[in-house]
């Protein structure tokens, strides 16, 4: 199949081999992560060479300094590659990477580029070796490298760069989903000093999105109604929105199931939060030191006096009727995001599945759904629509 994938009328970069029988594979069985009865080879990466015009370096939401080879466009499996990440500074001294250099790329799983070497026998005379900045690129602060860590970091907590880069991760469909929240506008509110902070958001009117680029009096209305909505999002997306170091969407919603409040949740120890499994050392370090921050907790209280929800959903009282459960999603559903179907069947006490098996219990199926739902016909397996699994949830 390497040898002749050229061939194929299709783009590919691996082929999967299944287990050639249904009863075998219901005897494997699934993890939560893959089935047990199949498996992967990727094709070997393709690979090109470019040179390096220019290494910058970007601010990252936590402070974090990472260096971006700017490239000489070219062509790789299909895709224009102009930009490359390099890292940190160790990766770059490690491959001895410098502007000018001829250098060797390929994508990691056909998706992701990334330099595999310098070509060194073309390497100009003039090159010098990169050095990492001691000041902020974005806003002059002092970047530091702390001891232990591969990143250099900006140490003012009023960077620009870095609010930009929260607020696009605070408004991202898996934190607080703030429609209409895009880079431009984003770019404008805080260049403008109308948002120093998360807060400020909700504190904004029509008049004053009305007045950037780009913005009428219908969709400033819009933007000021998608951020009035994300006051509902609930604790864990709260967590995960507010860029806490080593905290994302898994761990914000063990946090959120075990403390059931941010404030309860501000008080915690380190060792109370080591007792939540999955929660190791350096995450409760990072948790506590998050919480004793001044600026942080002014934070949390402009947040809720603004009206953000602090707490996490209740679950439904009485019997839960999704209760054993095995429920599989798939396909885009008319109201409900993945995300929130995936709330509303675990608060019912059904258990959500990422492959179809003898197991499942039901399928909620929705437009342009995958092979999931061919798997569900093969095995007949019960589908229901958003409208099905709303009953079974009041059932």
């Amino acid at each position: 199949m390497e040898r002749d994938r050229d061939a194929l009328g299709y783009e590919a970069d691996g082929v999967v081999v299944k287990v050639d029988s249904l009863e075998h594979q219901r005897r494997l069985g699934s993890t939560t992560h893959h089935p047990r009865w199949a498996i992967a080879f990727k094709f070997a990466a393709r690979q090109a060479t470019t040179v390096i015009e220019a290494i910058e370096v970007n601010v990252g939401k936590t402070g974090a300094l990472t260096p971006t080879a700017k490239l000489t466009p070219v062509e790789l499996a299909g895709v224009t590659i102009r930009n490359v990440s390099l890292h940190n500074e160790d990766e770059i001294r490690r491959k001895d990477i410098r502007v000018g250099d001829t250098v060797l790329i390929e994508r990691a799983g056909d998706v992701i580029p990334y330099v595999v070497q310098v070509v060194l026998a073309k390497r100009p005379a003039d090159a010098q070796p990169f050095t990492f900045p001691s000041e902020c690129p974005a806003c002059g602060g002092v970047a530091f490298r702390p001891a232990g860590e591969a990143y250099w970091r900006c140490t003012n907590s009023a960077c620009p760069a870095q609010l930009k880069e929260r607020l696009r991760h605070f408004g991202s469909r898996r934190a607080m989903d703030i429609e209409h929240l895009g880079d431009n506008t984003i770019e404008q509110l805080v260049d403008t000093g109308r948002v120093r902070d998360f807060a400020d958001l909700y504190t904004l009117t029509v008049d004053d999105i009305g007045t950037l680029d780009r913005f009428a009096e219908k969709s400033a209305e819009n933007l000021v109604r998608a951020i009035a909505a994300s006051r509902e999002r609930g604790l864990a997306r709260l967590l995960n929105a507010l860029g806490i170091r080593l905290v994302g969407e898994r761990v914000a919603q063990l946090l959120a199931g075990r403390f059931g409040s941010l404030p309860r949740l501000a008080e915690a120890t380190e060792a109370e939060l080591g007792e939540v499994h999955g929660i190791g050392d350096e995450i409760a370090r990072s948790i506590v030191t998050f919480f004793r921050d001044p600026t942080n907790r002014n934070l949390i209280d402009r947040l809720k006096r603004s009206g953000v929800v602090m707490d996490a959903p209740t679950a439904l009282a009485g019997p839960k009727p999704l209760a054993g459960k095995t429920i599989v999603l798939t396909g885009s559903l008319p109201t409900l995001s993945r995300e929130a179907a995936r709330e509303l069947i675990e608060r019912s006490g059904g258990k959500v599945a990422s492959a179809v098996s003898r197991k499942t219990d039901y399928v909620v199926v929705g437009e342009a759904a995958g092979s999931k739902a061919d798997d569900a016909r093969r095995m007949g397996v019960t589908m229901v629509d958003e409208a099905g699994l709303l009953a079974l949830v009041r059932s």
